[in-house]
């Protein structure tokens, strides 16, 4: 048997790891890459009801309520009633389309069964929470996009930016507290009663009591009290000062309180993930 050549070079044999050995040390970046395109996709192949319908719903509460209350009330913090209405609702569509694709994409996959899907690929609980929010925060944007370029389009309402960071603030804030909210609900509800239960005795009266529709000086003192202590308040009236320039509370103590709130519930979020809650058998 002829001897190996002088100076060559035998690669090392490739040994399977011990296990519990973490072979991803840091960031699967490929991993969360896929599960967000995953969620983008999902909503996206039906965009005719994920994203124009909302868009559709929305401007018609805009010719509603111009009508209906624009000639009594003509100018609300300055600006036309229709100007003062549009922003609201852009973000009111935001966050409630936010909510709606958490929650349902991890209801859909536990009642078909296809939630082991995500939990058995190499994702950290960090990562999961990352792709849903992200997921949900760009059906978000892309909801509120086409809400605002219908209102650009539709006469009568002008909404013309004249300060972006707050709306990109107040707009990804708002989207991601209500993502979070739709994971927690996701997880904790096994049919889609629960879901429809939270939508309709939480994220609805908290819209519309967070005024959209009206400024919390225009109230009575408990109204405006129990509005200024509602985030989403915060989160409507933050993202419309963008467009009118003018805000109804402290823009700085609302920024403040929607960063709390949102570290707050995504610590919660990312331990009921961890812990396999309602999801693992």
């Amino acid at each position: 048997m002829a001897a190996p050549k002088s100076g060559s070079h035998n690669p090392p044999l490739q040994r399977h790891p011990e296990p519990g050995v973490v072979l991803i040390a840091s960031v699967n970046w490929q991993g969360l890459q896929t599960l967000y395109l995953k969620e983008v996709r999902r909503f996206f192949k039906v965009q005719l009801q994920t994203i124009w319908a909302p868009a559709i719903t929305t401007l018609l509460f805009l010719v509603i309520f111009s009508f209906a209350l624009g000639g009594q009330r003509a100018e609300v913090l300055g600006v036309p009633f229709a100007d003062f209405l549009g922003p609201g609702l852009i973000v009111m569509g935001m966050i409630q389309n936010s909510f709606a694709n958490s929650s349902s994409s991890l209801l859909v996959a536990k009642v078909q069964g296809t939630i082991v899907d995500v939990l058995m690929p190499p994702l950290s609980a960090g990562e999961l929470l990352v792709a849903f929010v992200g997921g949900a925060v760009t059906r978000a944007w892309l909801v509120g996009l086409a809400v605002w370029l219908a209102m650009v389009l539709a006469p009568g309402v002008h909404v013309p930016v004249r300060n972006i960071l707050p709306i990109i603030y107040f707009g990804s804030m708002g989207a991601v507290m209500l993502a979070l909210l739709g994971v927690l609900t996701g997880i904790w509800a096994d049919k889609f009663d629960h879901a429809a239960a939270v939508t309709n005795f939480v994220v609805q009266p908290l819209t519309l009591l967070s005024g959209t529709f009206y400024t919390i000086d225009r109230v009575s003192p408990l109204l405006a009290t129990l509005s200024a202590a509602n985030p989403f308040f915060h989160v409507i009236d933050g993202f419309r000062s963008g467009f009118i320039g003018t805000a109804n509370g402290d823009i700085a103590t609302g920024a403040g309180l929607l960063l709390g709130c949102n570290i707050v519930l995504w610590v919660v979020c990312y331990r009921v993930l961890s812990s396999g809650w309602r999801l693992r058998a």
